[in-house]
């Protein structure tokens, strides 16, 4: 019984040590891709509205800095009327790199999360990546997705906290 336990120790080990071979492989590539000034096209689904009223609006950020909510950082921004569910947006053109998303469900039309008396949001928002949230917005390298190619999707899940 040992020798097979640790023949599937090895053989374990053996599957992570090639795993992350292939991701530190991957990583190089990804860097002489965003060298060469390549661009690059992100496709948004979002999905979860709970109506059609108001708009989606969409901000992306390539990098930290402001993510998620200082429209001064966001390099890209589309608001557009829910006209079905997924709701899809796309970015074109981007320079190879990491982005992040931003979207809130606009209900009222202001281009602005509302928030209640204590802060909380009333309207629907999401990021990339579905991170968990729990008392904060999340961190861009939570949300961030690699733009390393001429198409990139990413699915999106609002949320809504009451």
């Amino acid at each position: 019984m040992k020798i097979k336990f640790c023949q599937k120790s090895q053989i374990l080990k053996t599957c992570l040590l090639l795993s992350f071979l292939g991701i530190a492989i991957d990583i190089p590539n990804s860097r002489v891709y965003a060298n060469n000034n390549l661009s690059g096209n992100l496709t948004v689904e979002i999905d979860g509205f709970r109506n059609r009223e108001g708009q989606a609006c969409v901000s992306l950020f390539a990098s930290s800095q402001g993510f998620p909510n200082n429209r001064k950082n966001v390099v890209q921004r589309q608001c557009n009327k829910i006209t079905s569910a997924p709701l899809i947006v796309n970015f074109r053109n981007l320079k190879a790199g990491n982005y992040a998303v931003a979207i809130i469900h606009d209900t009222n039309g202001d281009g602005t999360l509302n928030r209640n008396d204590i802060g909380m949001p009333i309207e629907g928002y999401g990021f990339s990546r579905n991170p968990e949230i729990r008392t904060a917005a999340p961190k861009f390298n939570d949300a961030a997705v690699l733009i390393a190619g001429p198409n990139t999707s990413v699915q999106v899940q609002l949320k809504y906290l009451d």
